[in-house]
């Protein structure tokens, strides 16, 4: 099953429409013969790369679009340019008038996490690091911006609370200390979860490499804090860098040594990316 298959997707773009429809399309009522064909094409207005082409089928089937058909011109995570013509649309003008803005809210959000994303991924290009997301993600959205990643070259972290064993500063304080918040989660743990701990120091490192952490998270330190602590780890654990990551400072931190550079950003900051729906033709 692809994401946009799933039900919670299919939920938001119900919510979505519903949000944006209300009780209907009053201007598109008013001044659009409901019989008038048209043609459309979804065009880009600045370069990126794509993400969420999928969604065009799914919203207009949410709209049970009559007689429309969706013509794809460009694949999911595939880099365009301004001008480019990314899907070709032809229906009911009706149809098309009530679900374009739905459409290109999508689209847009979903290309600019992605192309954001492949910027990360060329500025570490050539050294071992992977960049990684985070749950830094818009509520609802989380599973969609997270294939956007993986559109732009980027890895998925955790998808959620369940998928995965992050022990980070506030569990450490709770837990009374690096080794022992491990210890009880080492101990609860299923067999074949990963434990990964944030590490703000070196002797927060030790600890946890003590007591059998196999991921570290360097937080906030500065690069040559980070190359030290990964000539320390010396491979006994992967290690992620984590915190104020920047695309000025991303390709530095890669060269320190990391396996991983988690980039909150990819979603929480990703711009838009400019597109449009232009009715080419009627008939």
């Amino acid at each position: 099953m692809t994401p946009f298959d799933l039900p919670a997707v299919w939920a938001l773009i119900e919510a979505a429409l519903a949000e944006d429809v209300g009780r209907g399309d009053l201007t598109t009522q008013l001044t659009v013969p409901c019989d008038l064909r048209v043609s459309a094409a979804i065009v880009a207005k600045q370069d990126g790369v794509l993400a969420g082409a999928p969604l065009v089928d799914r919203v207009f089937a949410a709209l049970r679009a009559l007689e429309l058909t969706i013509t794809h011109h460009v694949l999911d995570g595939s880099s365009f340019t301004s001008g480019t013509r990314l899907a070709s649309v032809e229906g009911f003008a009706t149809d098309l008038l009530v679900g374009e803005r739905t459409v290109l809210n999508f689209v847009q959000q979903l290309s600019g996490v992605a192309t954001l994303t492949r910027r990360y991924v060329d500025a570490v290009t050539g050294t071992k690091a992977r960049i990684v997301d985070t749950r830094k993600t818009t509520p609802g959205m989380r599973v969609l911006e997270k294939y956007a990643v993986r559109m732009g070259g980027g890895h998925n972290h955790r998808l959620g609370l369940d998928d995965g064993i992050l022990i980070k500063d506030n569990h450490i304080t709770a837990a009374g200390g690096v080794g022992a918040a491990i210890v009880a989660a080492r101990a609860g743990a299923p067999h074949t979860a990963t434990v990964e701990i944030e590490c703000a120091t070196l002797a927060q490192v030790d600890e946890a490499l003590a007591a059998g952490a196999e991921v570290i998270m360097l937080d906030n330190m500065t690069v040559e804090q980070m190359a030290g602590a990964v000539r320390h780890i010396a491979g006994r654990a992967l290690v992620e860098a984590s915190g104020g990551v920047t695309l000025t400072t991303v390709r530095a931190i890669a060269d320190a040594g990391v396996d991983l550079i988690s980039v909150g950003a990819l979603t929480h900051s990703a711009p838009a990316v400019d597109m449009s729906m232009k009715i080419e033709s009627q008939f």
